[in-house]
């Protein structure tokens, strides 16, 4: 009973008292990074009219629940750390991992063999090792499992860590190479499909607990760097007549296997033909996509939330953006910042659940990258000089990261203006994020809405903002 009362009377309090809120602000043209920059008070307000801005939040409509923001700790993340003094490393790890002095990121990829961000290209076996008896992940004790662990620990002791392979060992592929695509072939299926194990086993036996695996990164695109070609109905039966079943067989059932890991614009024909296969469907957790198909003409929000509405039952998550081509007279921009806002907002209002930026760090070149495709990353190193560049795609993301708690539930956040992108969600702990993004060159007037109480603020131009509620 004294439960019952104890809710009764938050629900009336929630409905009755004032509501306050911390508001925290990112902005162009001002030193304001994620800087605590104000308090509102929700009074009660009554009907808007449609010349007030407002943005409206309804904590009563609850979708999908969040998993948690992360990025990619991969050879050039590790290797660029790995050259910075100790006080640096240990800013980076505080800046990412910890939700008080950093951004609280949740989940973290890494690749399995070589990818473009590698310094060479390598593998775990021996050429034609068909019985995998020479696997060895040795490589990967010098740079990236150290990382890994100190990421591991600056979170508290728990991430979130997925991996995904660029390409099989090029004598598993009809074109004998692990670079420019080429397709796995069938009879070395079970032989491939067992190196995701032997991965697994090999850094849980390192104490790095595996939640996850993607198929196949980017399965249709052919690359100058390591890559591979599944066409849907490929990875849908490699899915169900060997990874799917190698991987119960191994005890590794709760694994979260994640499909296509590639663009948003074939993102419904890959999933539909994967989920209408029941025997595939069963081993698949989510789908897994990627940002860069606004080459071919713009960003396809709404394909996700085809996908969202088609499987309600699987989860979606992006698992891969960067901004690029890298230039250093150009990482101050602020519409690097932007993309990341515009995309995080919009993912998870068709139904994503988590979502994971690309490497973590780089150097001052964009890399290292052994074939040349620098890009940027929210944290750049100059390695020489043993300083620190933070982008503004880091604040950027941090106003998700650091205020939506993995378990939260986003809630309806709507916002009477075009001009004005949000989403919001409601914590564990029973606070609410609201995220308002103004990509404009004006600032917006707007007021906060909610259960019939109001409060006025203003989004600056080209800026970003949480409010806590």
């Amino acid at each position: 009973m004294r439960k019952f009362l104890t809710f009764l009377f938050a629900l009336f309090s929630f409905f009755t008292f004032a509501q306050k809120a911390t508001l925290y602000l990112t902005a162009a043209d001002s030193p304001n990074r994620l800087t605590k920059s104000g308090t509102l008070t929700l009074e009660p307000f009554g009907q808007p009219l449609e010349t007030q801005p407002c943005v409206f939040v309804d904590p009563s409509e609850t979708f999908q629940t969040f998993l948690g923001i992360g990025g990619a700790l991969t050879d050039a993340a590790a290797e660029t750390f790995a050259k910075l003094p100790g006080k640096k490393q240990e800013e980076i790890l505080q800046a990412y991992f910890s939700r008080d002095k950093g951004i609280g990121y949740t989940l973290i990829r890494t690749n399995i063999n070589s990818c473009d961000f590698s310094s060479d290209m390598y593998t775990y076996v021996k050429d034609n090792d068909t019985e995998l008896a020479s696997f060895d992940v040795s490589h990967d004790k010098f740079f990236k499992v150290p990382l890994i662990k100190k990421a591991i620990a600056a979170a508290g002791g728990k991430l979130d860590f997925f991996v995904s392979p660029w390409s099989p060992p090029a004598w598993m592929k009809d074109n004998n190479n692990m670079l420019q695509g080429g397709h796995l072939k069938p009879e070395f299926y079970d032989a491939w499909a067992n190196y995701f194990v032997k991965f697994i086993q090999a850094y849980e036996k390192m104490g790095i607990p595996v939640w996850g695996l993607s198929v196949q990164n980017e399965p249709m695109a052919k690359q100058t760097w390591e890559s591979c070609i599944f066409t849907a109905e490929e990875e849908r039966d490699f899915i169900k007549k060997s990874l799917g079943p190698t991987l119960q067989k191994n005890g590794m059932g709760d694994k979260k296997l994640i499909a296509w890991d590639h663009n948003r614009d074939l993102i419904y024909q890959r999933a539909s033909t994967y989920l209408h296969d029941p025997e595939a469907a069963k081993y698949i957790w989510g789908i897994g996509f990627h940002w860069y198909e606004d080459w071919n003409g713009g960003l396809q929000f709404d394909n996700v939330k085809r996908v969202a509405e088609a499987f309600p039952d699987k989860n979606l998550l992006l698992t891969e953006a960067c901004n690029f081509p890298f230039s250093w007279e150009t990482i101050n921009e602020w519409k690097w910042g932007e993309r990341y806002g515009q995309n995080m907002i919009q993912d998870f209002n068709n139904g994503a659940v988590a979502w994971t930026d690309w490497n973590v760090l780089l150097d001052e070149t964009g890399g290292p990258n052994h074939v040349g495709n620098f890009c940027f990353a929210p944290i750049h190193a100059k390695t020489k000089e043993g300083s620190l560049t933070y982008m503004n795609s880091y604040y950027y993301i941090g106003h998700f990261s650091k205020f939506i708690q993995p378990g939260a539930k986003r809630i309806v956040s709507s916002s009477s203006r075009a001009q004005l992108l949000t989403t919001a969600f409601k914590n564990p702990d029973g606070s609410i994020a609201v995220v308002v993004m103004n990509p404009t060159d004006e600032k917006i007037s707007y007021r906060i809405w909610m259960n019939g109480k109001a409060a006025e603020t203003v989004s600056p131009a080209h800026s970003i903002s949480t409010l806590v509620f």
